[in-house]
């Protein structure tokens, strides 16, 4: 029986078991345009499975002034044998915004949560997440999320003040399990210990939008974030 571990589960770059050498990518920049949202994405696949990936879709505003805070709108779409998805923003599961994504029969739930150290993550009340009104589906093959995050990009870290500069490549976590979180509808469900864990390189500057705030208006973004969605079949 597979043991679980609650979200304590998304900290297993720190707890459980040693961390593997991190692997280091050469930055993609892999520009996808999603005729479905019109968002322009950088995209870059992390391996599920010997044979399925995740792909992990970032958006960012063009023109960002310097310093100053983003947000990003993110896509994940994942085989249905992926039973929850998690990105690290700081490239580690301590002390970093942290997203997790699952599907819930024909619904979608994501969350954002934090990792203090060797301890169960919380909820992370700074970053919250609005549904586009498009590019929330299911089929009988893969899951899609697509949302916006307010402060997964910025955050306060253990050496202090981190934002990503959305014209460069960085580092990020991701971990993924087969197993399905044991209350798929809540953004605080315990989750299954990963199968898979391990780093990609994504670069922000492929997927930068001139009409970015254009295009979250025309994809129906409300004033109040959800971690719901309801998928629509292809």
């Amino acid at each position: 029986m597979r043991s679980v571990f609650g979200i304590v589960a998304l900290a297993g770059l720190a707890v459980g078991r040693p961390a593997p050498e991190p692997l280091l990518l050469e930055a993609r920049a892999v520009t996808v345009v999603d005729q479905e949202t019109g968002f322009t994405f950088s995209e870059t696949k992390a391996a599920a499975t010997l044979s399925a990936n995740i792909v992990f879709r970032i958006a960012t505003p063009a023109n960002v002034p310097a310093g100053q805070p983003y947000d990003i709108v993110l896509q994940v779409v994942a085989p249905n044998s992926v039973g929850w998805a998690g990105l690290a923003w700081g490239g580690s599961m301590v002390r970093n915004p942290l997203t997790v994504s699952y599907a819930n029969g024909q619904r979608t739930t994501v969350s954002a949560r934090w990792a203090t150290g060797h301890s169960t993550p919380q909820a992370y009340s700074g970053a919250t997440f609005t549904l586009l009104s498009k590019g929330n589906k299911s089929n009988g093959t893969h899951w899609q999320l697509t949302a916006k995050c307010t402060g997964c990009t910025t955050w306060t870290g253990s050496s202090g003040a981190v934002r990503i500069d959305p014209r460069d490549s960085k580092r990020l976590g991701y971990a993924c399990a087969a197993a399905k979180p044991s209350n798929p509808s809540s953004p605080t469900s315990s989750i299954p210990v990963h199968d898979v864990y391990n780093y990609i390189t994504h670069d922000f500057s492929a997927g930068a939008n001139a009409n970015f705030a254009a295009l979250l208006t025309q994809n129906g973004i409300s004033e109040v974030p959800t971690g719901n969605a309801t998928l629509f079949d292809n």
